[in-house]
């Protein structure tokens, strides 16, 4: 399932193309993002794809495919073009990337999607005996 959830906290259940389409249409100062969610799969991790508009009106489009590792972020100025890249990504398209130069940013979100070991207890201190 789709879920489309923008700034204002709107949220969209089983998102549609005309119901994102008209949620990147009403992108602006205010309401400035837009995540489109792959939620109730089989796949573990988080899939989504984001957009958005900065203030010098470019786009910036971001997907992640389920784990940090395989995060991805380019800019565009082009509504249409992050629209198809949106609705691709939604129907699971193949090369709805392509047009762009995606950059991965995983680095920069650490590995928060493995399990972190659990340090070794400290050693009892020895009974001396008095």
């Amino acid at each position: 399932m789709l879920i489309a959830t923008n700034e204002r906290g709107h949220v969209v259940e089983r998102a549609t193309g005309p119901t994102i389409g008209t949620m990147l249409a009403n992108l602006g100062r205010g309401n400035a993002h837009l995540v489109v969610e792959r939620v109730g799969g089989e796949l573990p991790g988080s899939w989504y794809v984001q957009v958005r508009l900065r203030e010098n009106n470019t786009y910036q489009l971001e997907y992640r495919d389920g784990v940090a590792e395989r995060h991805f972020q380019t800019l565009t100025v082009s509504q249409e073009k992050v629209l198809t890249a949106l609705l691709g990504w939604a129907g699971a398209k193949p090369g709805w990337q392509d047009g762009f130069m995606w950059n991965n940013i995983g680095d920069q979100f650490g590995t928060c999607d493995h399990a972190v070991p659990e340090p070794e207890p400290e050693p009892e201190p020895a009974d001396r005996g008095g």
